[in-house]
Protein backbone atom coordinates (compact mmCIF):
# COMPACT_ATOMS: atom_id res chain seq x y z
CA UNK A 1 0.00 0.00 0.00
CA UNK A 2 1.45 3.53 -0.73
CA UNK A 3 0.92 6.08 1.91
CA UNK A 4 -1.14 9.19 1.44
CA UNK A 5 2.90 11.26 1.95
CA UNK A 6 3.90 9.42 -1.09
CA UNK A 7 0.71 9.49 -3.03
CA UNK A 8 0.36 13.04 -2.51
CA UNK A 9 4.00 13.73 -4.01
CA UNK A 10 3.08 11.21 -7.18
CA UNK A 11 -0.16 12.98 -7.72
CA UNK A 12 1.84 16.50 -7.25
CA UNK A 13 4.49 15.85 -9.52
CA UNK A 14 2.44 14.06 -12.18
CA UNK A 15 0.86 17.85 -12.74
CA UNK A 16 4.63 19.85 -13.83
CA UNK A 17 5.13 22.09 -15.17
CA UNK A 18 1.77 23.07 -13.62
CA UNK A 19 1.68 23.29 -9.82
CA UNK A 20 -0.28 21.17 -7.64
CA UNK A 21 -1.45 20.64 -4.08
CA UNK A 22 -3.41 17.54 -2.78
CA UNK A 23 -4.34 17.11 0.13
CA UNK A 24 -5.78 14.84 2.30
CA UNK A 25 -9.93 15.35 3.71
CA UNK A 26 -10.85 14.47 7.62
CA UNK A 27 -12.39 11.88 5.55
CA UNK A 28 -9.38 10.07 3.74
CA UNK A 29 -10.16 11.33 0.92
CA UNK A 30 -8.15 13.73 -1.02
CA UNK A 31 -8.59 17.12 -2.73
CA UNK A 32 -6.28 17.88 -5.48
CA UNK A 33 -5.79 21.47 -6.86
CA UNK A 34 -3.95 22.21 -10.23
CA UNK A 35 -2.71 25.79 -10.97
CA UNK A 36 -0.52 27.65 -12.58
CA UNK A 37 2.04 28.95 -10.35
CA UNK A 38 2.74 32.26 -11.80
CA UNK A 39 -0.57 33.74 -12.46
CA UNK A 40 -1.98 31.83 -9.62
CA UNK A 41 -5.25 30.99 -11.77
CA UNK A 42 -6.77 27.59 -11.03
CA UNK A 43 -6.93 25.01 -13.65
CA UNK A 44 -8.66 22.15 -11.95
CA UNK A 45 -10.09 21.84 -8.29
CA UNK A 46 -11.40 18.20 -7.64
CA UNK A 47 -12.87 17.05 -4.19
CA UNK A 48 -13.46 13.97 -2.46
CA UNK A 49 -11.11 11.99 -4.47
CA UNK A 50 -11.42 8.44 -2.99
CA UNK A 51 -8.15 6.49 -2.45
CA UNK A 52 -9.38 3.43 -2.25
CA UNK A 53 -8.70 2.37 -5.67
CA UNK A 54 -5.28 4.29 -5.76
CA UNK A 55 -3.02 1.19 -4.45
CA UNK A 56 -0.81 1.10 -7.58
CA UNK A 57 1.86 3.10 -9.75
CA UNK A 58 -0.87 2.48 -12.93
CA UNK A 59 -4.25 3.48 -10.66
CA UNK A 60 -2.42 6.64 -9.90
CA UNK A 61 -1.13 7.27 -13.76
CA UNK A 62 -4.41 6.74 -14.82
CA UNK A 63 -6.08 9.06 -12.41
CA UNK A 64 -3.55 11.86 -13.57
CA UNK A 65 -4.33 11.19 -17.24
CA UNK A 66 -7.81 11.46 -16.38
CA UNK A 67 -7.42 14.73 -14.78
CA UNK A 68 -5.01 15.86 -17.15
CA UNK A 69 -7.64 14.86 -19.96
CA UNK A 70 -10.22 16.82 -18.73
CA UNK A 71 -8.36 19.81 -18.28
CA UNK A 72 -7.44 19.33 -22.05
CA UNK A 73 -11.09 19.12 -22.81
CA UNK A 74 -12.22 22.31 -20.78
CA UNK A 75 -9.53 24.08 -22.62
CA UNK A 76 -10.58 23.17 -25.55
CA UNK A 77 -14.15 23.79 -24.95
CA UNK A 78 -13.12 27.57 -23.94
CA UNK A 79 -11.00 28.19 -27.29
Amino acid sequence: MISNLELRHIIECGFLPLACTCTVNPDGSLMIKVFDAETGRVEMLVTAVSTADLTSSRSIANLIGELRGEMASRKASFA
